[in-house]
């Protein structure tokens, strides 16, 4: 009989509950505690590894907590971390966030332990400090782009874009067909970066060394042309009335069965979106595709990536020894191959031995090119520098429902960067 269970973080009483009874069973032998964010996919990923575990190690009780995405969600973990209560392993940012959660102060080392062996190197720095690792990575790598629905481009003749032009075209013929062209998902104000997010290739495309003078405080966005253009991609596909209607109702759940479904023609997403369609609307998951969001130039397409996020063990876990095995043995080829059954293959794997099937649904395929030999991609910004502002996500929406203009939140960015910047002591700020 399995011994996992999920328990729902939804808000400070419930917090204090959660922590009074896991200080409780923290005591007994072989329990831990696990902290993933609540999107489906982390949720479905989790609970299977969970059930994995505990079936060849049937002495481990697993409670499974949920907390939510984006600045709350953002905010407990630091809570959490600051007060000594956090579970024994838990799900979070790597790269320039991971930065911010003090890892050196509040996290445990892992970077002796035989898992990392097979850790591609590229994962392991952007959960690096001051010489040590202290994570593992929880899912494949990403691409920012664009999800977008199959039927609607061969209902309508389309091609998939290379160029801006070509995509704003596509959108166009969308709406006059009476279909909406771009979801946007609001209630879940992280989704409203990718637009934004996903344009660095093309930033980098015309300022190579943007990420060195943006960190150095030598480079802005608002002062950036090249860096401007995905704020005004945003105000562009907004002016251009291409959204849902319910965009600012409307949750990341919402947007990924949309546009599986036809409901919608493009998702500005990361690839890890994949899952969830697989998870939640598995007969349309070959109804999706994915391509890199474009740049003004066709010759320079090319994909934004991401690397997942990490599992991570505080430095007063309970359990240790627990979460360090636990920890393991999602990085690890049987971890992946779990992942695989439960919510199918969405990218590349960063650990050595883990294998996509076959089978892989269309969007991955898509995405794969991008990453093989003779394709185009580069790091998203927040792995290429410690700076990343936390008020993107607000500043974003405000463009999206038109009442802040793409100059005007591209200049509030440089100053929510500015104070990010101080608060990590950064040298020219």
């Amino acid at each position: 009989m399995m011994k996992t269970k999920t328990l729902a973080l939804l808000g400070a009483s419930t917090l204090g509950m959660l922590m009074t009874a896991s200080a409780v069973q923290a005591q007994q032998s072989g329990y831990l505690t696990i902290l993933v964010d609540n999107g489906p996919q982390s949720i479905a990923t989790m609970e299977a590894w969970a059930d994995a575990y505990t079936a060849e190690n049937p002495d481990v009780t697993i409670d499974i907590e949920v907390r939510p995405g984006g600045g709350e969600g953002d905010n407990i973990v630091k809570t959490r971390l600051a007060t000594g209560a956090m579970a024994d392993v838990f799900s979070y940012n790597s790269g320039s966030l991971f930065q911010a959660i003090n890892p050196t102060q509040n996290l445990m080392p892992l970077t002796d332990e035989p898992f990392q062996d097979s850790v591609q190197d590229s994962f392991k720095s952007v959960v690096s400090a001051d010489g040590e690792v202290y994570g593992a990575p929880f899912a494949p790598a990403m691409g920012g782009g664009i999800l977008y629905n199959i039927p609607i481009y061969e209902e309508l003749g389309l091609e998939v874009p290379k160029t801006w032009d070509e995509f704003m075209a596509n959108n166009e013929a969308i709406k006059q067909a009476g279909k909406v062209p771009v979801i946007q998902t609001y209630a879940d104000t992280w989704t409203s970066q990718l637009f934004v997010l996903s344009d660095f290739f093309n930033v980098l495309a015309e300022e190579p060394d943007f990420a060195e003078k943006f960190t150095a405080n030598e480079a802005k966005f608002a002062t950036t042309p090249a860096a401007l253009r995905g704020f005004e991609k945003l105000e562009e596909v907004a002016e251009a009335d291409y959204f849902n209607a319910d965009f600012g109702a409307a949750s990341y759940a919402d947007g990924v069965r949309m546009v599986a479904t036809g409901e919608g023609a493009h998702y500005p997403m990361l690839t890890f979106a994949i899952g969830a369609i697989a998870e939640t609307t598995p007969d349309h998951l070959d109804h999706v595709g994915f391509f890199a969001q474009p740049g003004d130039s066709a010759e320079s397409n090319g994909l934004t990536t991401w690397m997942p996020d990490s599992l991570y063990v505080p430095k007063n876990a309970a359990s240790p020894e627990l979460a360090k095995d636990f920890v393991a043995f999602v990085a690890s080829p049987e971890g992946c191959a779990v992942r695989n059954e439960a919510v199918g293959a969405t990218g590349p794997y960063m650990v050595a031995g883990c294998e996509l099937p076959d089978d892989v649904p269309p969007a991955v395929s898509d995405m794969m090119p991008y990453f093989q030999e003779g394709g185009q991609n580069a790091p998203a910004l927040e792995f290429l520098s410690p700076v990343k502002g936390p008020a993107l996500e607000q500043i974003l929406v405000e463009v999206g429902t038109g009442s802040r203009s793409a100059e005007d939140a591209a200049a509030l960015y440089d100053e929510d960067v500015r104070k990010q910047a101080q608060q990590l002591g950064l040298e020219g700020w």
